[in-house]
């Protein structure tokens, strides 16, 4: 079947959130947790869309240029390929940058690179090239938004997203803004910038402004892509109207369990809430010892899988976690030992319980940890919310395969939101 799309996620989380979006517009799709032979692709023979999930988020730009290139190549034969990114668009020179990334897609494809980062399903809102988040009730500029500014490993310390990426790629970047969009003069626009540019930024704070963006990249058969998975839904909008797919997917809906363990890494407050409400839905709350995980201290994780498995056996609840809330300036970024060690413990767990669903929260800890798994691929299985969508696992190890997952951002979801996991919905 001919692929319409294909996209490398810089996390897992983030890239579960591109099945999400996929799923919703009726395109069967597939995530590989390796880079797939051929073998492994012809598994999945009725895809539409392709993507890999990786971890260069948390990863510096010369493993960028070392390990990219091969999965741009694994994706080549799949029409638009799209560089996924948080919708926080969080990135430094040095660390999980973006700019980095588009250079190597555009030496890569060739062509004009496209760059969307709103999300409003997300509640991610970019206007005249400023990026805005929601957290709560309020909406910031993701410079002075209260997580995202004092990111442990990546914060955002300016909003305006062209001025961002000057920091990380000498591309000349062009922008479409939000009035020409919301005036019907997007591919205008378009044509415009790319004569002068090597990307260009879309602005959009709604689904017609992301519609019509869309059109736009559609009609000009862009190569290559970077941003949110605001992306994803542009593409899915401009696929249905040119009557590339169906013009809507079949409602589902995830059955409830009776056991969930969740593993945490995350440091954002809206988790930390979460962590915290839990206890009155009866999880059996579980910290981590951060430094003696950090050493590779072989008790601690002996200790949480015990204690872990014995509070399932007991409850059917448990939650693993490292943090509640922000870390101090002053802490150490160590988010691929941390998620490793997370992952070996939840490995064992589920093995040791037969679990069969989980849930991950915190996108730089769960790329690390789900990747302890032995998962081959991902598919989607049902919504729970926006941007955390329940996956199943498929894997050669029986213990694995079939397990269900969602892979959650900080800051997705309500202060019920394990709960919500649990009970489908």
């Amino acid at each position: 079947m001919t692929l319409l799309y294909g996209f490398y996620g810089d996390d897992f989380t983030g890239s579960t959130d591109v099945l999400e979006q996929l799923a919703e517009g009726g395109v069967p799709a597939v995530l590989f947790l390796r880079q797939p032979d051929p073998e492994l692709r012809a598994r999945f023979p009725q895809v539409r869309a392709i993507g890999i999930a990786g971890d260069s988020r948390s990863r510096s730009p010369d493993w960028m240029d070392a390990h990219l290139p091969g999965a741009f190549d694994a994706l080549r034969d799949a029409g638009l390929v799209h560089y996924k990114t948080c919708s926080t668009f969080d990135s430094s020179p040095h660390t999980g940058s973006i700019g980095r990334a588009l250079d190597i897609g555009r030496a890569h494809f060739g062509g004009t690179a496209a760059i969307v980062v709103g999300a409003p399903h997300l509640r991610r809102y970019v206007a005249f090239g400023n990026l805005f988040a929601a957290a709560g009730a309020e909406t910031y500029r993701i410079d002075r938004h209260p997580t995202m500014a004092r990111h442990p490993v990546t914060p955002m310390r300016e909003a305006d997203l062209i001025r961002h990426l000057a920091g990380q790629t000498d591309a000349r970047i062009a922008l479409v803004p939000l009035d020409r969009i919301q005036a019907g003069d997007a591919d205008t626009a378009w044509r415009e910038a790319a004569g002068q540019a090597d990307a260009v930024l879309f602005d959009g704070v709604s689904t017609a402004d992301l519609a019509a963006t869309g059109a736009v990249l559609l009609a000009h058969r862009v190569a290559f892509a970077a941003g949110s998975s605001g992306m994803t839904r542009a593409l899915v909008l401009a696929w249905r109207a040119a009557g590339l797919i169906d013009p809507a997917a079949p409602a589902v809906r995830a059955p409830p369990t009776e056991r969930l363990l969740v593993v945490s890494g995350s440091c954002s407050p809206v988790t930390a809430r979460q962590i915290a409400r839990s206890a009155d839905s009866g999880y059996f709350a579980l910290e981590a010892d951060v430094p003696a995980l950090l050493q590779g201290n072989q008790a601690e994780e002996a200790r949480l899988v015990d204690t872990a498995c014995a509070a399932l056996a007991d409850t059917g609840r448990c939650v693993v976690y490292s943090a509640q809330g922000p870390l101090g300036e002053d802490a150490t970024a160590a988010g691929d030992r941390l998620g490793a060690a997370l992952g070996r413990i939840t490995a064992a767990a589920i093995r040791r319980t037969g679990l069969r669903r989980l849930l991950f929260a915190g996108g730089d800890t769960s790329s690390h940890g789900v990747a302890q798994l032995g998962i081959d691929a991902l598919t989607w299985a049902a919504p729970i919310e926006p941007g955390a969508p329940l996956v199943r696992a498929h894997a050669a190890d029986p213990a694995i395969d079939g397990l269900e997952l969602v892979l959650k951002g900080g800051q997705i979801g309500g202060e019920d939101f394990f709960e919500t996991v649990r009970s489908g919905g």
